[in-house]
Order: C-alpha cells, then sequence, then structure tokens
C-alpha cells in the first residue's frame, strides 16, 4: 500500500498590523485622533473602569480598520493607557 504524502490544507495566515495606541478615555466621541507613524491616538467615549474603555477602544478600532471585532487583539496594556494592538483582516492597511 502506498503511503500518502500529508499536506498542509490550512489557508494561509491572514495579514495583520501590530502597532501602539494611546488611549484617551472619558471622551465625548469614539474616534482616532491621530496617526504618528506606527502609533496611534484613540479617543474613547468610556471610562477606564471594569475593561470598558478597552472594550470601546476594540469597538472604534474595529470600526475604523473594517474587521470584525474579534480580529483586534489587545496583546499588552490591558490595564495602561499605552497598548500593544493586533489587527488581523484584509483591510490592515487603510
Amino acid at each position: 500500500m502506498a503511503r500518502r504524502s500529508m499536506t498542509n490544507t490550512q489557508a494561509p495566515e491572514s495579514p495583520s498590523a501590530t502597532f501602539r495606541v494611546h488611549v484617551k478615555p472619558r471622551a465625548k466621541v469614539s474616534k482616532v485622533l491621530s496617526v504618528q507613524g506606527s502609533e496611534l491616538t484613540v479617543c474613547v467615549a468610556a471610562p477606564p473602569v471594569d475593561g470598558a474603555a478597552n472594550e470601546e477602544l476594540v469597538r472604534t478600532l474595529a470600526e475604523h480598520f473594517g474587521v470584525p471585532k474579534r480580529s483586534v487583539l489587545i496583546e499588552k496594556g490591558q490595564g495602561s493607557r499605552t497598548k500593544l494592538v493586533r489587527v488581523v483582516g484584509p483591510s490592515t492597511s487603510r
């Protein structure tokens, strides 16, 4: 009996971008305020209490980049105003 070679049938990895984000909580409106180099400044209309600002940051970035919320990952800095965020998906070059 001949042996079959095992091939990788997984889809190639989705493109992703990782960057620093400085978050300004308790703003009137959630929006990406500025981009300097590879760092974004984002205002969020939520207080930094019980993860509300992080949730609003994920929602705001997902809307900005045109990806689902599950595609925005806070890699580091969950309790800090400066975070390392990764966005996975086809629209990361916006």
